[in-house]
């Protein structure tokens, strides 16, 4: 079970951590209310000592954001996203399911990903003009790299256009090693 996601979760941490209570930290959020997101986080940051963690969970709290947990299911999140990019996501997974019928779709940083027991195997997440697919694994990525070379490969994900085929036989092909990482 994931921790919990609500901004409040933080607050006893953010207590003991900065040493007063949230009334005070309240207080302090009234004062720059007014001030940017980017601003607020660089104030407590730089006046407190906040960690970027505790930062975000204040400032959105005071903004009138309770939870960081966006999406309940795959469903949800399609129906917020491009229906060319929310088709590709499916059949990406559809793929995977196929296959590795015990994996499991669930939700995680607000974004589809899949889980084989207590393991990430796969993930993607949109942008506006492309997707980004992870196999989880760096290992996995310098592996594939040659047959990676025609997407954009980035630091921990891969570029792929909204409409891509899905190359099947690469996408099993690194869940396939990503799998073998985990036992």
């Amino acid at each position: 079970m994931p921790k919990d996601p609500s901004r409040q979760a933080h607050f006893p941490a953010i207590e003991k951590r900065y040493g007063e209570k949230m009334s005070y930290w309240f207080k302090v959020m009234k004062e720059i209310k007014d001030e940017k997101y980017p601003a607020q986080i660089a104030h407590l940051r730089q006046n407190y000592g906040f960690s970027q963690a505790h930062a975000n969970a204040l400032v959105m709290y005071s903004r009138g954001s309770t939870s960081a947990k966006r999406f309940e299911t795959p469903a949800q999140y399609y129906k917020t996203i491009n229906p060319k990019q929310a088709t590709t996501i499916r059949k990406i997974f559809k793929t995977i399911q196929t296959k590795y019928p015990k994996s499991e779709l669930v939700i995680a940083w607000n974004q589809p990903m899949l889980k084989l027991g207590d393991d990430y195997i796969f993930g993607a997440t949109c942008a506006t003009k492309h997707i980004l697919i992870s196999p989880w694994s760096t290992d996995v990525l310098d592996t594939f790299r040659d047959r990676l070379a025609h997407l954009t490969l980035n630091k921990k994900t891969i570029g792929v256009p909204n409409d891509w085929k899905v190359e099947e036989k690469l996408i099993l092909d690194m869940v396939k090693a990503r799998i073998s990482e985990t036992k």
